[in-house]
């Protein structure tokens, strides 16, 4: 596992900053071209909590734009980050104009942590960004105070309909 670790650093420094590059290059992606998918909620006597229309992001582009340069989401909508496998992932409110919740989803669906993350002042860039980390192979966000609204909680499960598994 030590030996990896090294590997995983190198990445994540060298993603940042071809990302970046990758951002100003290619302009930032709109809505339209996000696939869209279905989030369900519940609770673990299957309960459901909350249905979410998401955007996806599946590619590293769309992974750090994410929500950046975007004026709001509506109840019920957000933005579902698939990562190629399970791991330690940080995230950033790069560029937000609202806060958000943060949530980071196991392999198996089941909810590993929340963050509610508060828009940064504004002029924050860079390394001012508070990381919020957790494990999972997805991460959700939403609106902010959606799972205190919602009653979603760490332990809870996810599910997720209409992802392309190509």
């Amino acid at each position: 596992m030590s030996v990896s670790r090294p590997v995983v650093v190198v990445a994540v420094v060298f993603a940042a900053v071809g990302g970046a590059a990758l951002a100003v290059d290619a302009g930032l992606l709109t809505p339209s071209q996000y696939d869209r998918a279905t989030v369900t909620l519940a609770d673990e006597d299957g309960q459901t909590l909350a249905t979410v229309e998401v955007r996806v992001a599946d590619t590293f582009q769309k992974r750090y734009t994410g929500l950046s340069e975007t004026a709001s989401l509506d109840e019920g909508e957000g933005m579902l980050f698939v990562h190629d496998r399970a791991g330690s992932y940080a995230y950033v409110m790069r560029d937000m104009a609202f806060g958000l919740d943060i949530v980071f989803v196991a392999p198996n669906g089941t909810v590993t942590t929340i963050h509610h993350a508060e828009r940064p002042p504004s002029g924050t860039t860079g390394d001012d960004l508070r990381r919020y980390r957790g494990y999972g192979v997805f991460v959700l966000e939403v609106p902010y105070g959606f799972t205190n609204r919602t009653g979603v909680t760490v332990g809870d499960e996810v599910s997720v309909s209409g992802l392309d598994d190509s």
